[in-house]
């Protein structure tokens, strides 16, 4: 199977553990993705996010409603985690989020290999565009969120 590859990177000017809190925080995912998704957090099988911890996922995409289901596959707090598709609309999904402390701040880095059904030709014309959408909206939706 053919894997591709999204990255973005982004700088935070808040206190790294602060940033890592946020996205520790499932609730939070549905504030960073676009409401074109009608995305929902259906729930956690832990009270906090750690290694193993599954959740479970809504949304709508080109009219089809589509549940996910996520393995949080490493967990190292204020340094990265990764989360890994159990269930939804891709062949493989593997999301890899690092936190860097920098001066002033925190470099966020997103970072998702990823393979569909159908491979390069439903990428390119499908998949790669809604992904793009989907993270460059991510990034300013950190941005406001973060912005004081």
């Amino acid at each position: 199977m053919r894997e591709f590859l999204i990255e973005r990177t982004q700088r935070i000017e808040h206190p790294l553990e602060e940033v890592f809190d946020f996205f520790g925080d499932p609730g939070n995912l549905e504030r960073l993705t676009p409401p074109w998704l009608n995305f929902r957090v259906l729930g956690c099988s832990t009270e906090t996010i750690e290694e193993g911890s599954l959740i479970d996922y809504q949304l709508r995409l080109h009219g089809i409603r589509i549940r996910w289901r996520s393995l949080i596959s490493s967990w190292e707090p204020a340094q990265r985690f990764v989360d890994e598709q159990v269930r939804g609309p891709y062949r493989s999904w593997h999301h890899t989020h690092t936190f860097d402390e920098v001066e002033g701040g925190v470099l966020v880095c997103d970072r998702v290999r990823y393979g569909v059904w159908g491979g390069a030709l439903v990428n390119r014309l499908l998949v790669r565009r809604d992904l793009e959408k989907i993270f460059d909206y991510r990034m300013r939706a950190l941005a406001e969120i973060f912005a004081d």
